[in-house]
């Protein structure tokens, strides 16, 4: 039985490639690849010769049909991404769920994102969040973010670099220059940086310093205001 192979790769640090994925990365027949360039240097590193097909956000609606042929022929095939895993802001939903609806058996690997270790590292509560990946450039940005300022778990998101210092005060416009928040940057990478503090302080510091790299931000939810309970029998309020 054919299968499409979902197979996360390092987010910088070439050691968190897992041995499983090497392995399935050189016996399945075909590698789809967001980028081939980047690709070809990651599979040269570990000495993978399987041919690999380019597949990425402008060409994904137009290959489906094909690659679910090939899978249906018998062919095992793997989906990679730049970086990280494959579906997560990145190419690969489409094919998913086109190769459920045909009955082709799908196994995602686990292994490298990024979100996960930047909300770890954050230190802000993770037992509830929730992950936005990049906002909206502009149709549905402010609307986005009135529903966000009501939002209490945390909240997880892709910025990229240039438009760092502008969602920054977009948060203190939105969230409020005291919020919470940790600007994780270059993660597993040699210069990786994790900026906590306030919304007012994070901001100052990439005022001074010019951000690089791969950015994911992290942001406190909304404080919950307990409402005092009160007494069924005397409508008196119970602090506790």
């Amino acid at each position: 039985m054919s299968k499409l192979y979902i197979v996360p790769t390092p987010i910088g640090n070439l050691e968190d490639m897992t041995f499983r994925a090497i392995r399935i990365l050189k016996e399945v027949d075909l590698i789809l690849a967001e980028d081939t360039r980047t690709s070809g240097k990651l599979l040269k590193h570990f000495e993978i010769g399987t041919h690999m097909y380019s597949h990425h956000m402008h060409n994904e609606h137009k290959t489906v049909e094909n690659l679910i042929s090939r899978l249906k022929a018998g062919e095992n095939i793997a989906l990679i991404s730049d970086a990280g895993t494959p579906a997560i802001s990145d190419p690969g939903f489409l094919l998913t769920r086109a190769c459920i609806e045909n009955g082709v058996e799908v196994e995602c690997l686990p292994g490298a994102t990024a979100f996960v270790p930047a909300l770890v590292n954050s230190g802000l509560p993770n037992d509830k969040f929730i992950f936005e990946g990049f906002m909206p450039d502009k149709k549905g940005r402010q609307t986005r973010y009135l529903a966000l300022a009501e939002e209490t778990r945390t909240m997880i998101l892709y910025v990229s670099p240039h438009k760092l210092v502008k969602t920054l005060v977009e948060f203190g416009t939105y969230f409020g220059e005291d919020r919470q928040i940790c600007v994780s940057r270059e993660l597993s990478k040699l210069h990786e940086e994790n900026v906590r503090g306030t919304v007012k302080e994070v901001a100052a510091h990439f005022d001074k310093t010019a951000p690089r790299g791969e950015i994911v931000v992290v942001v406190a939810g909304k404080p919950v205001t307990k409402e005092p309970k009160k007494s069924k029998f005397s409508g008196e309020e119970l602090h506790e």
